[in-house]
């Protein structure tokens, strides 16, 4: 045992001492606060060049297209500049009248086709065709165009000119509908019809200090969906920033011949269960530095209270053993690999099975105790970060859960480092083409 410390430890100060370790625990919060900050810069960086839509109106009179050219007036005058700094920030919008030549179907199409032509030069942004009975109250789940709208552009990502258009429209279609059927009664109708306003609101609770009850805030609401967001995240990039240089160390002292002389002091197995315990700990000082920032930010803004200790003790177990299930299966590819370039073939599907929790994240923020989250939380590769997900979001899951979850990951741990090991020891000596999946399948069974 004492020479597997002696490797752990070597392991953990090779790591740790390194320029780029510090510049790794520097990297990421850099690069996720300078993402912020330049999506808060460049908030206000649009393309404010005069957008033009045309209006097909086939409503009797074309009674709609006045109402929404003064609408879109009075947009431009007030809706496209900042209420602080008074600088436009939004493109200004003009709508422009396109009739067909004639009430045919095939007028209609013409016209369409030309209006596309038109999108496609660049000299429209869109058009909208309002349907002839949009003013007739359309039967109950109907798709027929005469009674709705009917929008066309290659621009899907611009919403300004859809909402204000689908507002403005919807509203003076109700008020048309409702002066006819109730005789210039809108006023008492839009009061009866007018909807309850709806706050959201975090949970109310008590000050430890001075005993006084406080409100719900923004932060308390939003920290069930921040929290395991941000725990999965650390987790899953501290997994891969302990475990990649693992691999790529197996690989050196491989190709290096270094693995030879270490062998002729300890066991293979020593030799890579002393890796493990060090990256092991490389984990914990990278999760211990990220926490600490985590934990000073979140009292700075008094939501500390929105993590508790309880959460922190869950997300260190399952981190530890994270980094010991991964990086078994990432020190087994460096052993059975002569170079890098032979890692990527074996890396996928362990890189596969990392990136599952990720791809499941929202279902469980979402569901946390539904029937989905719960079987892939008991997904031994998932557990950890999805179980730590589950965590964060209130209501408590039943103790039994994490035990159960935090067992499965442990036996799974043990048997990947059994795995590990006969395949390290197999693959540590072997020079020249690297190993096959069949190969290792073999060592793993053969020894």
């Amino acid at each position: 045992m004492r020479k597997v410390l002696v490797i752990a430890v070597r392991e953990y100060l090779a790591a740790v001492k390194t320029k780029a370790f510090l510049i790794g625990l520097l990297v990421m919060p850099l690069l996720m606060g300078g993402s912020l900050l330049i999506q808060r810069l460049l908030r206000d960086v649009r393309d404010t060049r005069e957008k033009t839509f045309a209006i097909i109106d086939r409503t009797p009179g074309s009674l709609l297209f006045p109402i929404l050219e003064k609408a879109v007036a009075v947009h431009n005058e007030k809706g496209i500049f900042d209420a602080e700094t008074g600088k436009q920030i939004r493109p200004r919008l003009k709508v422009v009248r396109a009739t067909p030549d004639s009430s045919s179907a095939d007028a209609l199409a013409r016209l369409r086709l030309e209006l596309s032509g038109q999108i496609r030069d660049g000299k429209l942004a869109g058009f909208l065709e309002i349907g002839p009975s949009v003013l007739e109250p359309a039967p109950q789940g109907t798709s027929e165009e005469r009674h709705a709208l009917r929008y066309t552009s290659n621009r899907p990502t611009f919403r300004d000119f859809t909402l204000l258009a689908v507002t403005v429209i919807g509203e003076s279609v109700k008020r048309l509908r409702a002066e006819q059927a109730f005789r210039g009664k809108w006023e008492a109708v839009e009061a009866v019809m007018r909807p309850v306003p709806f706050k959201e609101a975090g949970l109310a609770s008590r000050d430890p200090d001075t005993g006084e009850i406080r409100e719900g805030t923004e932060e308390t609401r939003l920290a069930p969906v921040l929290v395991p967001v941000v725990l999965t995240i650390l987790m899953f990039m501290v997994v891969l920033m302990g475990a990649t240089p693992l691999m790529q160390g197996v690989v050196e002292e491989k190709m290096q011949r270094i693995a030879e002389v270490l062998l002729g002091c300890v066991g293979p197995f020593q030799l890579m269960l002393g890796k493990l315990l060090g990256n092991a700990a490389t984990s914990l000082t990278i999760t211990s530095v990220y926490l600490g920032g985590a934990f000073w930010l979140a009292h700075h803004y008094n939501v500390a209270d929105q993590v508790p200790l309880g959460l922190l003790v869950w997300f260190l177990i399952f981190q530890v053993l994270a980094a010991l299930m991964y990086g078994s299966l990432f020190i087994a590819i460096g052993a059975a690999c002569s170079d890098m370039k032979e890692t990527q073939s074996l890396l996928w599907p362990v890189m596969l099975l990392a990136c599952l929790p990720m791809f499941m994240l929202r279902t469980v923020i979402q569901e946390p105790h539904g029937p989905a989250s719960s079987s892939l939380s008991f997904f031994p590769f998932s557990t950890p970060m999805l179980m730590v997900a589950r965590l964060a979001v209130p209501p408590p899951m039943p103790l039994w859960q994490p035990l159960l979850g935090m067992a499965l990951v442990l036996l799974t741990t043990l048997t990947c480092v059994w795995v590990a090991g006969r395949i390290f020891r197999v693959g540590i000596l072997m020079q020249g083409k690297g190993a096959r999946l069949a190969d290792l399948w073999r060592w793993v069974i053969r020894g």
